[in-house]
């Protein structure tokens, strides 16, 4: 998590620096060298978390113009200078704040102050559980809906393509067919329940020289649409080391957030499995497949869509182990 700090007293801002060092984060002054929009705006666009070591009140007002949306707002935290309390303001479930807060609490002392109804009630947040399990979530008008079921006493179902490990919580059935509230899956479904998207898919990518970006994304669009797979389950895209420094493929994997790792010849070679083999391209490459390969070198899972190619690209998806449980 990237952490951003900003104070506005010579004692918050030793507490800021304090907590920076603690939680791995970047303090600064207000005004030093930024102004309290300057940063706001900077760290709204930049962090995934912003600590206010001030009054909430500040925090409330500086954030209040760049928010979007649950789902894309960063964590908002706000601490007193004396450190007595940590207060989530913005993005507890999602976001992490107050996962946040509790970490803010036990490196001062401070008392996180919780207010998110599923945790005062001690009911079960599907969004908090999502994040805790490495999970994106779409479609979040549906959290309200199933939290609402919960904190009124009724029942949700939960359908996922994985077993979860545990006993379900208070109010929580597990539903292995027909209709849920809650689908855990890497594939689209129609309008109904709130998607938890594990993030585990690994694209293998394979590349002319020089190939355009646009093309790279016509070829994972259709991967998309014809498998009928969710982009927001892939963690990581993959392909040969020569390729590393293709600039479509950069550009490509920029715009989806997806870090790229690249492999030798010989290790995409020692990979094992079934994999579809090219003897022009073990001439050309030293291996007799990249795209399939490299996903399953990247994400030491099984393949799930084998090479497809068109228009000078190929791609492949391996999947990497999931094993979701209660917490």
């Amino acid at each position: 998590m990237k952490i951003r700090l900003i104070s506005f007293t010579g004692r918050g801002q030793a507490l800021a620096e304090d907590l920076a060092e603690k939680l791995g984060g970047e303090a600064q002054r207000c005004g030093h060298p930024l102004s309290l929009s300057e940063w706001t705006q900077a760290a709204f666009r930049e962090a995934d978390a912003l600590v206010f070591v001030g009054a909430a009140g500040i925090a409330v007002r500086a954030v209040a113009p760049y928010l979007a949306g649950k789902d894309r707002d960063p964590a908002v935290v706000a601490v007193d200078e004396t450190g007595r309390f940590a207060v989530p303001l913005l993005s507890g479930h999602l976001g992490g704040a107050n996962d946040l807060a509790g970490r803010i609490a036990a490196c001062c002392g401070a008392q996180a102050v919780i207010t998110t109804a599923t945790d005062v009630n001690g009911v079960f947040a599907a969004d908090l559980w999502a994040r805790h399990q490495g999970c994106a979530v779409l479609n979040v008008g549906k959290i309200k809906e199933v939290s609402s079921r919960l904190l009124s006493g009724g029942t949700v179902t939960v359908k996922s393509d994985w077993q979860i490990a545990g006993d379900p919580p208070d109010g929580v059935r597990v539903s292995e067919n027909g209709a849920c509230d809650v689908r855990v899956t890497v594939r689209r479904e129609k309008e109904g329940p709130l998607l938890v998207v594990p993030k585990i898919l690994v694209l293998g990518i394979g590349c002319r020289k020089d190939t355009p970006q646009e093309k790279i994304e016509r070829a994972f669009q259709v991967l998309l649409e014809e498998e009928q797979l969710l982009a927001e389950a892939f963690a990581l895209a993959a392909t040969i080391d020569r390729k590393g420094e293709e600039p479509g493929l950069l550009a490509f994997c920029e715009k989806h957030g997806l870090p790229l790792r690249t492999f030798t010849s010989q290790q995409l070679q020692e990979t094992e499995g079934d994999f579809s083999a090219s003897a022009f391209v073990r001439e050309i490459t030293g291996t007799d497949n990249v795209c399939e390969r490299s996903a399953v070198c990247a994400g030491k899972g099984a393949l799930i869509v084998k090479k497809r190619a068109a228009d000078g690209v190929t791609c492949a998806v391996a999947q990497m182990p999931f094993a979701p449980d209660w917490r």
